[in-house]
């Protein structure tokens, strides 16, 4: 609780929600075990664009 309401500065609500895995991730990225990953390749980007728009389609 310590590391997450303090260290975290975790809202309560936010911190009893949250899964251990998401715990332990927020612990490794502020911790630095959590290495900075290569960014995303153009297509990777497009892909994840695609599955994920922003707003609906639009016919162009």
């Amino acid at each position: 609780m310590t590391a997450g309401l303090g260290l975290l500065r975790l809202d309560p609500r936010v911190f009893w929600s949250m899964t251990i895995l998401e715990f332990r991730a927020a612990l490794k990225a502020i911790t630095g075990e959590l290495r900075h990953a290569d960014p995303p390749t153009r297509a990777e980007l497009i892909q994840l664009m695609q599955a994920y728009p922003d707003g609906p389609p639009t016919d162009e």
